[in-house]
């Protein structure tokens, strides 16, 4: 779920509460500090294979192609669309078009050739990433040296976009309760996921088959070749670092430099990556709870509250408003219920910055009767707009998810016997998340990928990035990755949110501008606060 700003959006994987349950989500919690050494359960042993290093006669068309560029009416920024192959096991049957953005190096200093960048998701937009943020924010060092430049993968946004349900539609579905506590309740959130997936199978029966992060990273290679660069140098944040090191595993020989901030771990399953990610949200929590109660504006509690007293209290009034939604002020009647409200919270957990809006945010609601202000986060989460209208990520989420790896549940069943094991994880999250891992059991298209490590052997260094309190891809993910990658180097921040480039640590940003500027990765086992 990150979001073209890093924040809620970024993520990647099972599902934030039903759609958003999808982006990836995860993180490093106290309840699951297992190493990289030793997390070997639900690891997979299978290794992603390269491919020839000499390109196939049948895409000759695709990487020789020459891309029209024009003005995109955002002042410095050209776009142009770029064709890929639908099926690239038979090239030419039929193509899917591709949004590009660009914004050429400002100088002074000699080019370094085309940086990209992805935000995550999967499903965020890298062009409006690049276009709102990445191309005037990120350091102007960097900015001098490279063409900025990003792609929206396949289903994307301005990239022929998965479509799954109207706004009204999303609406009611945003709003199913993900914590059933009956058979009637199971039934109709049964129900909402299948109209879900039958949904995205009406708009893109052909496209649906084929938005894999393999083929992503397939058309990255591509657009690598049409901009004129030997290797390939990318930031990708969240969702987007196993989009990068899905490409490092296929091009280990075109790698150029590579940073894979707030990284996930390719080689667990699902049912284990949304446990950890479950984890992650609770360690993120826990540090929620023990600032809120120093704040006279807490609402969960005061300073001598314990951060799990702070749980048991949200829990509570989740619980209340599963009963009896309060009114939003919202014009098309919409109340907050659980699960908007859980969203909203979870929302928050992304950035700390966020954390004095949820404060206000829960005053409100909890004192007030006022859910206008996490409903306000739900729908950022979402990325509703005022009108209703909702952007395709969590669509494409979805989409990306379930074709990329096995459904983490077959049925409710598989759900309610992980139950005591997602709870343990997050007493305040563990069921609402359980449940929402239920959402590729009814996908339908099978999936084609499977857990798998990626080593990119022969690849030039490659810098990971973790941060010890992710709430949305955990710590031992970082160090798990960096370990795969037989050229990885781990960069730590001991902090909080959701990822750490560009976030105010100037240790971080410095080793990784470094990085950028000289190919040079920080000594091992940096760490930064």
């Amino acid at each position: 779920m990150r979001r073209t700003t890093r924040t809620t959006r970024s993520l990647r994987a099972s599902g934030v509460l039903l759609a958003a349950a999808a982006l990836f989500v995860s993180a490093c919690s106290s309840g699951s500090s297992t190493s990289a050494s030793t997390r070997t359960a639900a690891t997979a042993e299978t290794v992603l294979t390269a491919l020839p290093s000499a390109t196939p006669s049948d895409l000759a068309p695709y990487y020789e192609q020459k891309l029209n560029w024009r003005s995109c009416g955002v002042p410095g920024f050209e776009c142009a669309t770029m064709k890929a192959p639908l099926d690239y096991d038979k090239p030419g049957s039929g193509d899917v078009r591709l949004a590009v953005s660009r914004k050429k190096a400002t100088g002074p200093g000699k080019r370094l050739g085309s940086l990209l960048v992805n935000p995550g998701g999967p499903g965020g937009s890298a062009v409006g990433y690049l276009q709102q943020y990445a191309g005037i924010g990120y350091p102007a060092d960097v900015r001098a040296r490279y063409d900025m430049v990003a792609v929206d993968p396949r289903g994307v946004a301005r990239s022929e976009p998965v479509e799954c349900l109207n706004g009204r539609a999303m609406d009611a579905y945003t709003q199913t309760d993900t914590t059933p506590d009956d058979g009637r309740e199971r039934d109709l959130l049964v129900k909402a996921y299948k109209k879900f997936a039958e949904g995205c199978g009406a708009h893109s029966p052909e496209l649906l088959r084929h938005v894999s992060t393999v083929e992503a990273a397939r058309d990255m290679d591509i657009l690598r070749a049409v901009l004129g660069d030997q290797k390939l140098s990318y930031v990708g944040a969240s969702y987007g670092t196993f989009l990068g090191a899905t490409y490092a595993g296929l091009y280990p020989d075109r790698v150029g430099r590579l940073v894979l901030d707030g990284a996930l771990d390719p080689s667990i399953d699902a049912r284990k990556l949304n446990e950890e990610q479950t984890a992650g949200f609770e360690t993120a929590f826990q540090s929620f709870a023990k600032d809120c109660v120093q704040h006279s504006d807490c609402p969960l509690g005061d300073a001598g509250t314990s951060p799990d007293e702070v749980g048991r209290n949200l829990k509570a009034f989740f619980q209340k408003l599963d009963k009896e939604p309060i009114p939003t002020g919202d014009p098309d009647g919409r109340k907050l219920g659980e699960a908007l409200a859980t969203t909203g919270v979870i929302a928050a957990m992304y950035d700390e910055t966020a954390w004095p809006q949820l404060r206000d945010a829960l005053t409100a609601a909890m004192k007030q009767n006022d859910g206008a202000g996490l409903l306000a986060l739900s729908d950022s989460y979402y990325e509703r707009d005022a009108d209703g209208k909702y952007a395709n990520l969590m669509s494409a989420n979805a989409a990306v998810n379930c074709l990329d790896l096995p459904p983490a549940f077959s049925g409710p069943d598989q759900v309610e016997q992980s139950l005591p094991a997602f709870e343990k994880a997050s007493p305040v999250f563990g069921e609402g998340l359980a449940w929402a891992s239920l959402n590729c059991a009814y996908w339908p298209v099978r999936h084609t990928g499977e857990a798998h490590r990626i080593e990119a052997k022969g690849a030039a260094p490659i810098l990971v990035v973790g941060t010890t309190r992710d709430p949305a891809t955990p710590y031992p993910w970082a160090q798990s990755l960096a370990s795969q990658l037989s050229s990885g180097t781990l960069l730590t921040y001991v902090g909080d949110g959701h990822t750490a480039y560009g976030r105010g640590s100037a240790c971080i940003d410095s080793a990784i501008n470094r990085y950028l500027l000289q190919g040079t990765p920080p000594e091992k086992g940096k760490r930064c606060s």
